[in-house]
């Protein structure tokens, strides 16, 4: 296999496109032609897991959070992000990340705590807005269906549980071909009216390219009048966070035990219990304080996440519970989710999940 062949799946599932500005997913060392033959998993990337990887005869590593976020203009091996990727540069090691891009999907980095929690009726905590597009092209009558088709074929028209989505409009276009035009209908130097439909389509803005390829290809003009619009609608499926319900209500100091037990913690650090049985549960795996109002205006009874500060935790305001369970506990179960998506897949592949443990922080009892 070649590296591309995985990128560019996982890619699909969580495009780049919805990563954060401040992040830096995608392949961070290496070749999208480069072959490869095993693959290991990580939350980090450390130089003990690519050491690991050597050990393993594994030349990728895919990993959460990425081991570069900002420029390196040395490499003297002066620290351990340095020393790690020249170590995986001298070994041949392929370096991937899958960061905030797989953190802002539905069936994502939330989506997977929550699933361990049992959580029903899960929905995305904060949509993302910004993402989708519609694009808006003129087709003569006889070659609606087959443009239509294209489009959908190519994934436009997609609204959360429903494919195919469009809006047309009948009307009649006017144009008159110029010397040097090959028209598909009319003549040249002839003004011509043609019934057309106005086709409208929404799509995700990652999408475009294909959707204009696929436009193009099906369209009989010569040239194409079309535009692209880009929307402020929120985009239910992608966003930060997630909000669910568990099956039965539960008192608050049983959800602390419960959640221990389920999501094999050391320590919770939270706010005051309500004298209230909990239903509702907002959670985001890694650092998702900015999320605390969101959590609030979506009923959570309690909020799920990590790295709060000391102040921080006053902005309960007793309006729900918030609950730190710590960085890496919160993210654990995505080296997990990340075996599940790429073993759906290429099922004949070796992946494995490393042994080391790349939590920087210990718990002394």
């Amino acid at each position: 296999m070649k590296v591309k062949e995985i990128t560019q799946y996982l890619e699909q599932i969580a495009p780049l496109s919805y990563q954060e500005s401040y992040d830096n997913s995608g392949l961070i060392v290496g070749h999208p032609d480069d072959e490869i033959h095993k693959a290991l998993i990580s939350l980090d990337c450390t130089e003990a897991v690519v050491e690991e990887a050597i050990a393993k005869g594994c030349n990728l590593i895919i990993s959460h959070h990425p081991i570069v976020f900002k420029g390196l203009k040395k490499f003297n091996g002066r620290n351990y992000v340095e020393r790690t990727v020249m170590k995986a540069i001298k070994n041949n090691i392929a370096l991937y990340a899958i960061h905030t891009n797989l953190d802002n999907i539905i069936g994502g980095v939330s989506s997977k705590i929550a699933e361990k929690l049992g959580l029903r009726n899960q929905a995305i905590l904060s949509p993302k807005s910004g993402l989708l597009k519609k694009l808006v092209v003129y087709v003569p009558r006889a070659n609606v269906e087959d443009v239509r088709q294209a489009l959908f074929d190519a994934g436009a028209g997609s609204i959360g549980d429903y494919d195919q989505c469009s809006y047309n409009t009948a009307g009649y276009g006017t144009f008159r071909p110029l010397s040097g035009a090959n028209p598909a209908i009319g003549t040249v130097g002839t003004q011509e009216r043609v019934e057309e439909t106005k086709i409208e389509v929404v799509f995700p803005g990652p999408i475009e390219r294909q959707i204009v390829v696929a436009m193009l290809s099906a369209h009989p003009y010569e040239e194409v009048a079309y535009h692209i619009v880009n929307l402020e609608n929120t985009l239910q499926q992608v966003g930060s966070g997630v909000i669910g319900n568990l099956a039965e209500p539960m008192e608050a100091n049983s959800v602390l035990h419960y959640l221990k037990e389920r999501l094999k913690l050391n320590v919770i650090r939270h706010t005051e219990l309500p004298n209230k049985q909990i239903e509702r549960i907002a959670v985001c795996g890694g650092a998702g304080g900015f999320l605390l109002n969101e959590a609030k205006r979506s009923g959570a009874d309690i909020f799920i996440t990590a790295d709060y500060k000391y102040h921080e935790f006053f902005d309960a305001e007793g309006d729900l519970v918030i609950a730190d369970i710590g960085h890496f506990e919160s993210e654990q179960f995505t080296q997990e989710l990340l075996l599940e998506i790429i073993q759906k897949k290429f099922v004949n592949f070796a992946v494995l999940l490393t042994e080391i443990d790349t939590n920087p922080i210990k718990y002394y009892s």
